[in-house]
């Protein structure tokens, strides 16, 4: 290599080296953003799941008081009177 060609890059690489700090920082801050997009993105899902827990919490617990209460036998007593009343149903026209 000459000296001419020797001279010609010393200012292409100090022209380079803040280009390459100022590209390096914008892919730094570039990496951070999309983390904290990750952490945003996760913290909501975990909030949804959480929401959606408690619903179907909150609907298991109604349906426990309602096999636990009375209202429980009032359906069960709904349900004999119509089986019974299909087997009148059989009683009056066994060939239907």
């Amino acid at each position: 290599m000459s000296a001419g060609t020797i001279g010609a890059f010393i200012p292409i690489v100090a022209l380079s080296i803040p280009i390459v700090a100022i590209w390096t920082r914008h892919k730094t801050r570039i990496a951070e953003m999309q983390i904290r997009a990750t952490a945003d993105d996760t913290a909501e899902r975990a909030a949804q799941y959480a929401a959606k827990t408690q619903e179907l919490e909150d609907r298991v617990r109604v349906l426990e008081r309602i096999v636990t209460d009375k209202g429980y036998d009032i359906a069960a007593q709904i349900e004999a009177l119509r089986d019974t009343k299909a087997v009148e149903d059989y009683r009056r026209d066994p060939l239907n």
